[in-house]
């Protein structure tokens, strides 16, 4: 049962950090070349691995099911339980109702076209919501078995894509080098967001119990497989263009009408959409679960039917009205996602555990590095911040 679970686990790890978003990273490491992307998609991992063996280091220490507000607020005060909560709310709801938005124009689509309707994309947000609201009340066992369906097709339809596209990889692309090193700053917010699966760490916690053993081989092997999968979908993707190339495709419609048209074989973009579709589909679960299990701490609410029905609506019912009534508010806010990112997946875990250690209490699992490992990790924040805010500034280029 427990080998289930941690394997069930390790898929929402990898099909949270898997989303939409990876299809944005050849686009943000254009005019980079393979081999710095590949330093940064690396250091990127290496850094949100260790923030997150940070959090078992503090969920030991917990309740099993204590969220991101339990545990700011044992640690931090209620100065940092604000923070957290702030963080957690405001990153999860504009990814939410970016899912929902866009997932539900997709649906209202293909419903269109399948039995030639003419519903109102609305009406495609609100089945999307329903049915992804459905699945995470009824518990993260259900979550599980419905993540692994769309996993393993996911990594089906990244399989066949690799394989029509790998024939068209140029050695030669691959050992250009950057064409504009402003371009690794801009970069790095992007590849950072690629990697975010913390807001989910919580309902695995609880989900699996805690046997840190088990729950670092979740982490590092669920960490794992987006790390291996990005490896490969960036050598594709700057194999088959020089740098140049990249940098001219108009966003990501542009770069997949690209692809597809090297390999002049229409089932790329099929293929791609596809996969769009089903890395929205199960990071929205896992972000949802994650908000899910917040909610349900922070107002204290079980898991029986009744409550879990109004800590539904709580997650789902906001985000769904920001995507139908005020879409600009979310989009607008999404522009801030790696600064809210930072603080939950790296300022928090950090200074939870340096008051942890502080308090001399050594028992149980330590990641190593000491103090050093959580410098470092602060500073890596501050830069990826910096670089958010010098993109807002117009000081180095937007991408992604």
């Amino acid at each position: 049962m427990l080998k289930n679970k941690t394997i069930g686990s390790m898929l929402i790890v990898a099909g949270t950090t898997i989303g939409a978003g990876m299809l944005a990273l050849p686009i943000a490491s254009a005019g980079l070349g393979f081999t710095t992307a590949l330093a940064l998609i690396i250091s990127t991992w290496a850094l949100m691995t260790y923030t997150a063996l940070l959090m078992l280091e503090l969920h030991q220490h917990a309740d099993r099911d204590a969220t991101l507000n339990t545990l700011a607020k044992s640690w931090l005060g209620k100065r940092g339980q604000y923070v957290a909560n702030f963080s957690v709310m405001f990153l999860f709801y504009a990814l939410c109702a970016a899912y929902i938005a866009g997932g539900g124009a997709q649906l209202q689509e293909k419903i269109n076209n399948g039995f030639n309707l003419e519903i109102a994309p609305q009406v495609g947000s609100i089945i999307l919501a329903v049915v992804i609201g459905t699945v995470v009340t009824l518990g993260t066992s259900k979550v599980d078995k419905l993540n692994r369906v769309l996993f393993s097709v996911k990594i089906v339809v990244l399989a066949s894509l690799f394989y029509m596209l790998t024939p068209y990889v140029h050695g030669q692309h691959l050992l250009e080098m950057p064409i504009e090193q402003g371009l690794i700053l801009s970069a790095i917010p992007v590849v950072f967001t690629s990697f975010g699966f913390h807001g989910s760490i919580p309902s695995i916690v609880k989900y699996v119990g805690l046997d840190i053993k088990t729950l670092r081989r979740v982490m590092i092997t669920g960490a794992a497989l987006p790390l291996v999968i990005y490896i490969f979908w960036q050598l594709i993707s700057q194999g088959m263009m020089s740098q140049a190339e990249l940098l001219q495709s108009t966003g990501l419609p542009g770069f997949v009408a690209s692809i597809a048209s090297i390999a002049n074989n229409s089932a790329v973009a099929t293929a791609v959409n596809l996969f769009a579709d089903l890395a929205l589909a199960t990071s929205f679960l896992g972000v949802s679960l994650g908000l899910f299990d917040f909610f349900a701490d922070a107002f204290k609410k079980g898991d029986g039917n009744k409550d879990r029905i109004k800590t539904a609506l709580i997650t789902f019912i906001p985000p769904l009205g920001f995507a139908l009534f005020y879409p600009q508010g979310f989009i607008m806010a999404l522009g801030y996602a790696a600064i809210a990112l930072v603080v939950l997946a790296v300022f928090l875990p950090v200074a939870m555990v340096y008051k942890q250690r502080s308090s001399n209490d050594y028992n149980g699992y330590t990641v190593r590095s000491g103090n050093i490992g959580l410098a470092v990790a602060t500073l890596c924040g501050v830069l990826i911040i910096g670089a958010q805010g010098l993109q807002m500034a117009g000081l180095i280029p937007a991408i992604g």
